[in-house]
């Protein structure tokens, strides 16, 4: 009995005390008391003056446009989080930032708090510091709950000189009170001509003494077009989940290197079911890489297609102390490359234990690429196996080892005289093969003429969003169709895992 009041008075608290707050940029005024939407607000600073409390909406007026931030200070709590959302019929509430804040949308320091279907852009001059979505939480602990669905980001003219800079933006600093997300959810959103980075973690919790990963952090059915750098990057997280996200036109502007899909200092990522495609560039320019200081990523079941720079990066610096343990235990697994251009697969620097094994990989005949390079970053890749590959070359590729630069291009000699830990077996090799690798199970066909098949990937218009729903569904859909036919096997997606207690990093 006495539990039932308990759990009544909480239910209670929750319901009673949770409120709705209306702003109508067009018709609200700030005198009002928010409560519908006759009384609603004008202005999203008059938010920031109230004390929102958890189960609070914060309900924006379809229409609506502001010259202002909105930003989110306040904290839910579990099973009653802070909501911000649209209401009514019409345009998206639009939020235009430019020169008027370094943010669109900024969460702060709070934690159970949703924010969803707006229109945020952030298109000051000159390029400068800037965010359509701002998460930031700095010495505050564990953040938990915290999701950004189904969002409209456009025009940031961020930085190019910064990489923690553009679409949506998830910070934990530290430095004071070790900090971090847990349940961080950024998905369903449309990101459109952003400069430097499309979706980027950032932490200061990634050196053996200062281990404070992000957990649960999942980034899923995002699409990002003519992005200036990167397109997705966590850094800092364990078991992080990136998952159907289309990324095209990444390093569009953004000097040095750059990479559509991959992460950095991270344990256990799983990144899966990704179009990776049109990537800028030779300095990186790969559809898929794994980094620096990382352990146990997986990159599966993705597509790649038609990056400058190739498919993909597997790099750390050989040097390892307190700041990089490396890269340990990569796999490349049952991905499809298509007409990736320089270096298909590049292996570069620390990497240990990396197995690249039941990938699918077509060069066209008008290529004439390396189809794997070493190259040497403080040290030279070791124990890398590839197994079961088919390697399906209708123009000629090449093996080698890097022998010299000339800007951003390779220069590669035949071997791997710095690497012999680097392994082929049972691999397929159709078409010319310059400079091949032993593989003692190996199939080779000289004589190789691509076959016919279905390469119409879904297309989408950022310019009108209206479509996204169904564009992510057909896209899906044709991906694990796609998939199956290359690997010859439906496809089973798999499941992000974190690091036990045995397997956790060692302290220095």
């Amino acid at each position: 009995m006495l539990l039932l009041l308990f759990l009544f008075a909480m239910l209670t608290a929750t319901g009673a005390s949770a409120r709705d707050y209306h702003v109508d940029a067009v018709n609200g005024d700030d005198r009002n008391d928010a409560s519908s939407p006759a009384t609603a607000w004008q202005s999203l600073a008059r938010i920031g003056k109230v004390r929102l409390k958890p189960g609070d909406r914060v309900l924006l007026a379809a229409g609506s446009v502001w010259r202002e931030p909105l930003v989110i200070s306040r904290s839910g709590r579990r099973n009653a989080p802070i909501i911000v959302e649209a209401t009514g019929t019409g345009a998206r509430p639009r939020i235009d930032a430019g020169g008027v804040s370094e943010y669109g949308v900024a969460i702060l320091n709070a934690e159970y708090v949703e924010v969803g279907g707006l229109e945020v852009t952030n298109d000051g001059a000159p390029p400068a510091p800037r965010y359509g979505v701002l998460i930031s939480q700095q010495d505050a602990g564990v953040a938990r709950n915290i999701a950004v669905r189904d969002m409209y980001i456009h025009d940031v003219r961020g930085t190019n000189e910064r990489k923690d800079n553009g679409g949506i933006v998830f910070r934990a600093l530290g430095n004071k009170r070790a900090t971090r997300f847990h349940n961080l959810t950024i998905e369903r959103n449309i990101i459109w001509r952003v400069d430097r980075s499309g979706i980027a973690g950032i932490s200061d919790q990634v050196t053996l003494d200062r281990w404070f990963p992000s957990e649960r952090v999942v980034i899923r059915d995002n699409y990002l077009e003519d992005i200036g750098g990167d397109g997705i990057v966590p850094r800092g997280t364990d078991g992080a989940l990136v998952e159907h996200n289309v990324v095209r036109y990444a390093a569009s502007r953004a000097p040095g290197y750059n990479v559509a899909i991959w992460q950095w200092s991270t344990d256990n990522t799983l990144i899966q079911l990704n179009e990776a495609a049109y990537t800028h560039g030779r300095w990186d320019g790969q559809g898929f890489d794994s980094d620096f200081n990382s352990r146990g990523t997986i990159i599966a079941h993705n597509f790649s297609h038609d990056n400058e720079g190739g498919f993909v990066l597997i790099c750390s610096p050989g040097r390892t102390g307190p700041d990089n343990i490396g890269n340990q235990g990569s796999i490349v697994r049952a991905n499809v490359s298509r007409h990736d251009g320089a270096r298909i697969i590049q292996l570069s620097g620390g990497i240990a234990h990396a197995r690249i094994e039941g990938n699918v990989i077509h060069v066209g005949s008008d290529q004439d690429v390396t189809m794997v390079a070493a190259t040497q970053w403080q040290g030279w890749p070791s124990d890398v196996s590839f197994t079961n590959n088919l390697f399906a070359v209708a123009g000629a590729v090449r093996y080698g080892h890097e022998v010299s630069r000339d800007g951003p291009d390779y220069i590669v000699a035949s071997g791997f005289p710095h690497s012999p830990a680097i392994r082929f077996d049972g691999n397929s090799f159709l078409g010319r093969h310059v400079d091949a690798p032993d593989d003692p199970r190996g199939i080779w066909q000289a004589d190789y003429q691509a076959a016919e098949a279905d390469w119409s990937v879904p297309t989408f218009d950022p310019a009108n969003p209206e479509g996204f729903d169904a564009f992510l569904v057909s896209h899906r859909n044709w991906m694990m169709t796609m998939l199956a036919r290359e690997l010859g096997q439906p496809v089973a997606l798999l499941t992000p895992r974190r690091t036990t207690w045995v397997e956790a990093r060692p302290k220095p």
